[in-house]
């Protein structure tokens, strides 16, 4: 017989809980208090793709309004035109190319460019670039000049500018985005003998430019100036075979320009590519004005 030893008694011990605090951290460093957000500056809006602008050309039914609205129909602008008496030439524009408006204007009267200006907006709903382009000339001894040739020429080369810039800008600045281009002469940037009115105006017509485009470009608006020099349009009317052949001799160049070329220059400076351009004056001279 075997005699097994008796199991011990199981006696229930209490559980012992241990609890491992986890030592103090030291105190972290004090951090530099983050500066004050800056208000972002609000950068202007591209410029819209060519295909749905509107661009408006005073002066547009002859010489380099007329070749300038044949220039940004043909990069896909819609183009309308302001034209004071040759109705028969805006008509045919209005024919030529499609979309286009002709709407009669005397840029030297407020009266008249706020119903042309209203009138371009209801018919295109909206203005994105403007050509000043309206202008006269004429040569005259500067003790001939009446008061009335004064003023006139003043009103119409450089008022009018005035006056479509003003009722152009205020949808500009809401869009933010804009371009204003005017046409000087190269007699504004260094004055023409027998042409002192014409070359004061034309020169009112720089300043305006330069001022107008350090004003609006917080705004993304851009303004510059096209100065031509001895262009083939209609005002050269009053100039011989012979007085153009010396003309062109005298350009380096060789040659009087055209039309096309300086309408080819206002679609670029018209164009997202220059956007970074403005208050600037470009001659489009042949180097006769350098």
């Amino acid at each position: 017989m075997t005699l097994e030893k008796p199991a011990a008694p199981v006696v229930d011990e209490p559980t012992r809980v241990i609890t491992l605090e986890k030592p103090a951290e030291p105190p972290a460093p004090p951090q530099p208090e983050e500066p004050a957000p800056q208000p972002v500056k609000e950068r202007p809006a591209p410029a819209a793709p060519a295909a749905a602008r509107r661009v408006l050309i005073s002066g547009g039914d002859r010489g380099i309004g007329a070749a300038a609205a044949r220039a940004f129909a043909a990069a896909g602008y819609q183009v309308a035109v302001l034209y004071h008496q040759n109705a028969a030439a805006a008509a045919a524009l209005e024919q030529q190319l499609p979309g286009c408006i002709a709407i009669q204007c005397d840029v030297a009267s407020r009266a008249s460019c706020e119903l042309a200006f209203h009138a371009v907006e209801q018919a295109m709903g909206r203005v994105d670039v403007l050509v000043c382009n309206a202008g006269i000339a004429q040569q005259k001894l500067f003790t001939d000049i009446t008061p009335e040739e004064w003023q006139r020429m003043l009103d119409v080369n450089l008022s009018g500018a005035f006056h479509l810039c003003q009722l152009a800008l205020p949808g500009m600045i809401r869009r933010k985005q804009g371009r204003i281009l005017t046409v000087s002469s190269m007699w504004g940037q260094t004055g023409g003998s027998c042409e002192v009115h014409y070359s004061a105006a034309k020169a009112g017509l720089i300043g305006l430019t330069k001022a107008l485009a350090k004003e609006e470009g917080p705004s993304g608006i851009t303004v510059n100036c096209v100065a031509p020099g001895v262009i083939e349009t209609d005002m050269m009317a009053a100039f011989t075979a012979e007085d153009k052949a010396a003309l062109a001799e005298e350009t380096p160049v060789g040659r009087l320009g055209t039309p096309e070329e300086v309408a080819k220059l206002l679609v670029f400076l018209a164009g997202e590519d220059a956007g970074y351009i403005t208050g600037q004056v470009f001659g489009v001279n042949g180097g006769l004005v350098i």
